[in-house]
């Protein structure tokens, strides 16, 4: 009898839980994904902003699964799925067979219709998102210090974060901490410290899929600061370094020399092409409905999970966070052993251990197993929390190590300008 082929397509939370349970389970695992590594996005805000480098939070796949006889990882980008024929199709010509196939694909920035914007305002899912950001912050104050124009030098110093769920509110706050600590005394010519910082939100609140109060609390903590919190406000247009800005009380355009984008994803693409050829249903984000054991309807050999699956528990649908895809990959692989095994599997249940977001340091709100924390507390809690999620113990010490630097001394050492310098050699 054939080993049963797994094909798992992502190496996130998701795809990767789903293949380390699948270690010791008889059936053959290809893990296909465009990286060779596997990246913690909850902390890319902090390479952003110079607190961590790329590789403190990401390990190679190839490491991870070294010891999975069963396992081998395959770097590539999947360009088509043939669902009748059951078949992956990699860009390069290779096409791979399953008897089970795992989606993990992830998302990506969802610009409402604007695509145009993203080349202006990048959003922050990969290392080189990060690393764009960080040059755009880096080179901000170093403009600033260069021109002699007063309106440029506001324009420079003008911080712009557009959407103020968990990624926007940590962004806003480390950018602030920046300017206001880590950058000081650095310049000559221009106070760091004056530096504008704005987060654009459509909602009535911050954070606004958290409880009203601690939503408040993260409000309180980004004013302290120094982080301006616009709310009820959409942005309608993004050109040139000037955004437009629907405020409750009229129309303002605001010059900012760096704006991110923290507003919206969009699942992967391969979502429409599953949906093409299952009949399965999108929503407006392309993710995709599953059924409640994460299969597709009439088409059980494909699981679709993470942040490109439509997943209702009690009729809310689940938030695309790690502890989702981790729960989900765990689940998919067990479905896949009591398949073999020719058991029944009861319907995935999520359990949901809450959910954190820090506003700077020594400051945070979060929901742990159902009890509202917030402050120094919450912020050692958030601290635990997101190096358990480090995959390597190398990387959470490094991590745990720097963070204790960055604490101490407010210095953030990973404040490199790279990218488009056109820098060749060691000198001119």
């Amino acid at each position: 009898m054939a080993v049963p082929e797994v094909v798992i397509i992502g190496g996130g939370f998701g795809g990767l839980f789903a293949a380390r349970q699948l270690g010791n389970v008889p059936v053959n695992v290809t893990l296909i994904d465009r990286r060779n590594f596997h990246l913690f996005q909850a902390l890319l805000y902090q390479v952003a902003t110079g607190q961590l480098s790329p590789g403190n939070i990401a390990a190679p796949l190839r490491a991870i699964l070294k010891r999975q006889r069963n396992t081998r990882v395959v770097l590539g980008k999947v360009t088509h799925i043939d669902v009748p024929g059951r078949r992956v199709h990699l860009e390069d010509g290779e096409s791979l067979p399953y008897d089970t196939l795992i989606v993990a694909a992830g998302a990506r920035h969802h610009y409402f219709g604007h695509p145009e914007w993203e080349s202006v305002a990048p959003g922050l899912k990969t290392v080189e998102d990060a690393t764009e950001i960080r040059r755009r912050i880096l080179m901000a104050f170093e403009k600033a210090e260069r021109t002699v124009d007063e309106e440029e030098k506001k324009r420079c110093l003008t911080f712009l974060v557009v959407g103020a769920g968990p990624t926007g509110v940590e962004m806003a706050g480390a950018i602030s901490e920046l300017a206001r600590h880590t950058l000081a005394r650095n310049f000559r010519r221009i106070d760091p410290a004056r530096a504008r910082v704005l987060l654009i939100e459509g909602a009535d609140r911050v954070l606004p899929t958290y409880p009203d109060d601690l939503s408040a609390k993260a409000e309180r903590s980004l004013k302290r600061l120094g982080v301006e919190v616009w709310k009820k406000s959409l942005v309608t247009n993004i050109q040139d370094g000037r955004v437009t800005i629907q405020k409750p009380d009229g129309v303002e355009l605001l010059p900012s020399e760096t704006i991110i984008w923290a507003a919206g994803v969009q699942a992967s693409s391969l979502g429409k092409i599953l949906a093409e050829a299952t009949g399965a249903a999108l929503d407006r984000a392309g993710r995709v409905a599953v059924q409640p054991d994460l299969t597709l309807p009439g088409h059980p050999e494909i699981i679709v999970i993470g942040d490109m699956a439509i997943c209702q528990i009690d009729g809310k649908p689940l938030p695309g966070i790690a502890p989702v895809a981790m729960q989900q990959g765990a689940y998919a692989a067990n479905l896949i052993r009591k398949r073999i095994r020719g058991e029944a599997m009861q319907p995935f249940k999520f359990r949901d251990r809450g959910m954190m977001a820090t506003i700077g340091r020594a400051a945070a709100v979060g929901v742990v197993f159902g009890v509202r924390i917030s402050g120094w507390f919450a912020w050692l809690a958030w601290l635990f929390i997101h190096l358990l999620f480090l995959i390597e113990f190398e990387n959470r010490l490094l991590v745990l190590t720097q963070w204790a630097w960055n604490y101490f001394t407010r210095n953030r050492s990973a404040r490199l300008i790279t990218g488009d310098q056109q820098v060749t050699g060691a000198g001119y």
